[in-house]
């Protein structure tokens, strides 16, 4: 590793601001309520914390939708609130990574509100604008990611607006070489003020085929227009100029939330060689209890896919020189704890479980606040306890296509983004200790039994368990340059894998079942002298053995290393 490569060690730590820590009590965390736990984050062995937005938003979509990238939203604080939590971050030798949307602004920003004055204003060409259908209407059948047409029609001008997620979201449009020095721009002023690093919003989705066909649809692809948008025709030379003018100049650690794309693709945005992103984000591990990719359907998640899809990246990502962004958890999904494991009576062993399995990976971990103490998806009762206004579109829309309230309520209930949005679980006080007020969103009633303080004097704990793991992380050269090696063979219960480099191996095998199990060690590590393997973490009262046939409780994980 070159100096620059420092984030391979590294962990980092997800922060949702809005949900986090309130230090006013007006129910919504802000930046002074981070800045009062950097403590916690330092003992945890955070090296990097990714902050999302805190920009000026109406927050029709919680902060993805920015009106103004240089101004910190009231709600959050001010620039010296922020200056003070980026000095705080560098006493404690750690590094902020901000959220960062060129995807898309508010329809509040400035930029889009001249864009829409006239069809010959200087920031038209800022936005994607298109004449209706020679019949009339939508210019081509693309879905918003959000539910219904992704074009927005304006009055005033006559033409439609791309919106890939909310109406309020216009898309930028990135042909535009001025669109492209603006989004330089703006990250310069933030690394100006010493940013260390950017996580960019749906960034693979800036390049649009320009010829804007309609979808025709086929069995291997959703026909909602991904297709001509995702990894687009110029995709790779946009980043390209992004880093040559930002990224490498500053040294920055980036990475590239990835949507629907491709394990070819992320090679080429994570291979240093290449000049664009530090590494990479993709969901396809997050989409197993999809039936045949549909979100707003359920089923029991798929095992096998889910292992065959970590081992595929795994591999493919380490043969490439590509890099993982690695996590269960974020904003934007149901707790993995609810969906791959128990968060009933198997809590606890349930959340050592997922973490060991993920920590072993290759790539930079990614914990989002409250995983670490095992959060599960709260307990919902009503719809009027939702936020997200994906969920409560896709719950209008399910019932006017015929799903009863009760069923497209549990479908919410399960599926919706705000099951990890949901505040940070500080103690068993009032409020979980998040606020003196009244929360935004409703707290899960099970946070006097699961908290940080309840936790921390835990030697036993769920958050124990992951200091053990990042402080592994620091010192175990295999967990960084280790190839990936599957060795369940399609076991039934069980994911077990190797690291390996020319000194160590690593084992991982984790029980993702709540009964017993058996694993046979594959010939090559059978019958290795036991006084070469160390267990490294376990998440059981009992001690296994280093034995031919290891033997694994309800949610057991292990982790061995055998020494060259």
């Amino acid at each position: 590793m070159n100096r620059t490569e420092w984030w391979r060690r590294s962990t980092v730590y997800q922060v949702y601001p809005r949900s986090f820590k309130d230090t006013t009590g007006n129910g919504i965390g802000d930046i002074r309520g981070l800045t009062e736990k950097l403590d916690y984050l330092q003992e945890l062995g955070i090296d990097i914390i990714w902050l999302q937005p805190i920009y000026v938003s109406p927050q029709n979509d919680n902060g993805y939708d920015v009106a103004d990238y240089r101004s910190i939203d009231p709600m959050y604080g001010t620039m010296e609130d922020f200056d003070e939590l980026l000095q705080g971050i560098r006493q404690r030798n750690m590094r902020l990574m901000l959220d960062i949307v060129v995807n898309h602004s508010s329809t509040e920003h400035v930029w889009f509100k001249q864009s829409r004055q006239s069809r010959n204003n200087p920031y038209r060409d800022y936005y994607i604008w298109r004449d209706p259908a020679p019949g009339g209407g939508v210019p081509n059948n693309w879905q918003s990611k959000f539910g219904g047409s992704a074009w927005q029609y304006d009055e005033q001008t006559g033409q439609y607006y791309l919106a890939l997620f909310d109406p309020t979201q216009a898309d930028l449009n990135w042909e535009n070489e001025q669109v492209r020095q603006e989004a330089a721009e703006l990250m310069r002023f933030w690394t100006d003020k010493g940013v260390d690093g950017f996580r960019l919003d749906v960034i693979n989705l800036i390049s649009k085929d320009q010829r804007f066909p309609d979808d025709e649809g086929d069995d291997l692809i959703i026909s909602d227009g991904r297709r001509f948008y995702t990894d687009g025709p110029r995709v790779h030379e946009y980043i390209k100029q992004l880093y040559e003018e930002v990224f490498g100049p500053y040294q920055l650690v980036t990475v590239g939330e990835m949507s629907s794309t491709t394990l070819e693709h992320c090679i080429r945005y994570s291979n240093p060689e290449e000049r664009e992103f530090s590494m990479t984000f993709n969901f396809h591990h997050l989409k197993v209890d999809y039936p045949q990719g549909k979100k707003w359907e359920l089923m029991p998640y798929d095992f096998e896919a889910l292992k065959t899809l970590l081992s595929q990246w795994q591999s493919g990502m380490y043969i490439g020189g590509g890099w993982n962004a690695l996590f269960w958890n974020n904003h934007d999904q149901p707790r993995a704890l609810s969906r791959f494991a128990d968060d009933g009576r198997y809590r606890i062993e349930s959340a050592k479980m997922l973490a060991t399995t993920l920590h072993g990976l290759q790539g930079t971990p990614y914990i989002f606040q409250g995983e670490e103490i095992g959060m599960p998806n709260p307990n919902w009762n009503d719809i009027s306890e939702f936020r997200d206004i994906e969920s409560k579109n896709m719950y209008r829309i399910m019932i006017e296509m015929g799903k009863t309230p009760e069923e497209a309520f549990t479908i919410i209930a399960r599926r919706s983004r705000d099951n990890a949005r949901t505040p940070m679980q500080w103690d068993y006080s009032a409020n979980a200790g998040f606020t003196t007020g009244t929360p935004w969103i409703k707290l899960d009633e099970r946070y006097p039994e699961i908290n940080v303080s309840l936790q921390q004097q835990d030697p036993n704990s769920i958050l124990s368990h992951y200091k053990r793991l990042i402080a592994l992380r620091k010192k175990e050269d295999v967990l960084i340059d280790g190839s990936y090696i599957r060795l369940d063979k399609q076991h039934p219960q069980i994911y077990a894998y190797a690291r390996q480099n020319d000194r160590d191996t690593l084992v991982v095998m984790s029980n993702f079942t709540d009964q017993p199990a058996q694993f046979d060690l594959p010939a090559q590590l059978r019958d290795i002298d036991s006084a070469s393997v160390e267990l490294l973490v376990q998440n059981t009262e009992f001690v296994p053995a280093w034995e031919n046939i290891v033997s694994l409780e309800p949610y057991a994980s292990y982790m061995w290393v055998i020494r060259g």
